[in-house]
């Protein structure tokens, strides 16, 4: 009687998977990490030292900064979330990729997309949306990748030999649905030429869709499938079962079902109207309780292995991105409250927030990840742990250094703005006496961006390294 069921745990195990996709989309993450970070590096010393800006209309910061946001989100992240999904979700569904061609479509389109926005966004070609610069021939590009990508990803679900889904796989599917639904509604436009279109919205109406698409493009790119790769690959990391499988499905619902609603806090003090503003930030501080509950669910989850933290940079690396996500999903409906906006908005202090989340969240955990991954896809050993505690240290002192000046940059900006003196005028009325106060809190952020673009050179020859040292034949141990 109990032969059959370890035949069937054996066939199980023996699953083909295909591991070349995931490495495919690692190269390209890091790839595109250097690129979009050093254009990062470029602008914020152009923003302490104008002269960089070279005199081209090509590098200015108008042109560069949307290339630099769209390079590490969808390029940087966009890739690494791909590999994470097509690494764990053939291993929770105990089957191959639902099809070898529509990985490989998906991969070299994917990149493809991110080459026209390096192309045409230097050239000025945009639509002039937050994270949606893009025109709309990319767009349909985009959604055409997406639906390829969401037909290999539902494909295998439908093939998967166990009958459980993993928490993981739950909120990997709320972003293949929802920034599907984001992108398609946000970028409905009337082509005029080839390279420009006008919005089917009109005025606040289309500030307000951009801005919920602007949002959850953060909650449901940056946020959830990140989420679902640290309950994939950080119990992985400690060889420790996840604390709460109970508080990870609350923390699914309870995310997904108030994060949709939050966008309006962008547009707080504008037209809007305040019902409409209100209501988007009273979800934005309820999204507190279930953020918190996915930080310190992953967090205990380190209770027993909390040892591995002084000798183990992937840990390392997991404890900080999970501190950051607490960090700035606390930081985020506080500055959505209007007296706290009221001084934040249009300053610095937001920059801080973003990159809080942009670096310290998923820049740590895609490190995490990448530096659990390549050693076991290449069935080798990290080339050098030294190397990568160098980089955990270069990293989150760089990130560190960076939001502490866009913290003090930021308020200094909005105090100086509302700033009124004896006789009831502006203390400050020029734009420029703000400039030149925050020129030692721009220095900074370079000197922090330098070091954490360091860190990333680093990670990168040691992952080069460790493949170069690896097996010939190196088959991926299944794990």
């Amino acid at each position: 009687m109990s032969v059959e069921p370890q035949t069937q745990a054996a066939s199980l195990s023996a699953v083909d998977y295909d591991d070349a996709i995931v490495k495919k989309f690692i190269a390209a993450s890091m790839l595109f990490g250097v690129i979009g970070m050093t254009v990062g590096a470029l602008i914020a010393l152009q923003l302490a030292w104008w002269p960089a800006n070279l005199g081209l209309e090509f590098t200015s910061f108008g042109r560069l900064r949307p290339l630099h946001t769209n390079a590490v989100i969808f390029a940087f992240t966009g890739n690494f979330i791909f590999a994470g999904i097509y690494y764990s979700m053939q291993r929770l569904l105990k089957t191959r990729l639902f099809s070898d061609a529509l990985s490989n479509i998906h991969f070299y389109g994917w990149q493809a997309i991110i080459l026209s926005a390096a192309i045409t966004l230097p050239l000025g070609l945009t639509q002039g949306k937050e994270y949606a610069e893009l025109i709309w021939p990319i767009d349909l590009s985009i959604a055409v990748i997406w639906v390829v990508f969401a037909i290999n990803f539902f494909g295998t679900i439908a093939k998967r030999r166990v009958k459980h889904l993993y928490v993981a796989i739950w909120f990997y599917m709320s972003m293949v649905i929802t920034i599907a639904v984001l992108h398609i509604v946000n970028n409905l436009s009337i082509p005029a030429t080839l390279t420009r279109s006008y919005p089917i919205y009109a005025g606040m109406t289309d500030a307000l869709v951009q801005w919920w698409y602007g949002h959850n493009a953060v909650g449901f790119l940056l946020t959830t499938p990140i989420l679902g790769l640290m309950y994939y690959f950080l119990p992985k990391s400690v060889e420790r079962p996840v604390f709460s499988y109970r508080l990870s499905i609350i923390h699914f619902w309870a995310l997904i079902f108030l994060y949709i609603w939050a966008g309006p806090h962008h547009l707080l003090y504008s037209a809007l109207p305040d019902w409409a503003q209100t209501l988007g930030m009273i979800f934005s501080i309820m999204l507190i309780a279930p953020s918190w509950g996915g930080m310190l669910n992953g967090l205990l989850t380190l209770r027993g292995a909390w040892d591995k933290l002084r000798t183990d940079p992937i840990v390392k690396f997991w404890v900080v991105a999970v501190t950051f996500y607490g960090m700035s999903t606390f930081e985020g409906p506080m500055m959505s409250i209007r007296v706290v906006n009221s001084l934040s908005h249009f300053t610095d202090w937001t920059i801080g927030h973003v990159h809080s989340g942009a670096l310290g969240w998923v820049g740590m955990a895609a490190f995490a990840t990448f530096y659990w991954l390549v050693p076991r896809l290449w069935n080798t050993k990290l080339h050098s742990q030294g190397l990568a505690t160098a980089h955990f240290w270069l990293a989150t002192v760089g990130i560190v250094l960076y939001v502490v000046a866009m913290w003090s940059s930021g308020i200094t900006q909005g105090l100086m703005w509302r700033a009124i003196d004896d006789a009831g005028q502006l203390q400050f009325p020029s734009f420029v006496d703000t400039v030149l106060e925050l020129m030692p809190f721009y220095w900074i952020r370079l000197v922090g961006g330098l070091m954490y673009l360091t860190g990333l050179l680093l990670a990168c020859f040691n992952l080069l390294m460790t493949v170069k040292n690896a097996p010939a034949a190196s088959a991926a141990a299944a794990k």
